[in-house]
């Protein structure tokens, strides 16, 4: 996990709302189109973190599995 990448995540949804807002304000549709374009990109940007974390944590599974099928197979050997 990036912490870096999510509160880059954060700080875009935070200006989108902010923009999106303003849109609303002002009366500008391509303000307030614009930042929900920032949220929906924020909330990509979050979810490829969360993939991101999942392949990671899979990956580690994977490798203690590996190691504890390793570990036990030398142990057999050496019986």
């Amino acid at each position: 996990m990036s912490i870096e990448e999510r509160a880059k995540a954060a700080a875009q949804n935070v200006e989108g709302k902010g923009q999106e807002v303003v849109g609303k304000v002002t009366g500008s549709n391509d303000d307030e189109a614009a930042g929900k374009a920032k949220q929906a990109a924020a909330k990509v940007r979050d979810g490829v973190e969360d993939a991101k974390d999942k392949v990671a944590e899979a990956a580690q599974d994977l490798g203690d599995k590996i190691r504890d099928g390793v570990d036990n197979a030398k142990r057999e050997m050496n019986k």
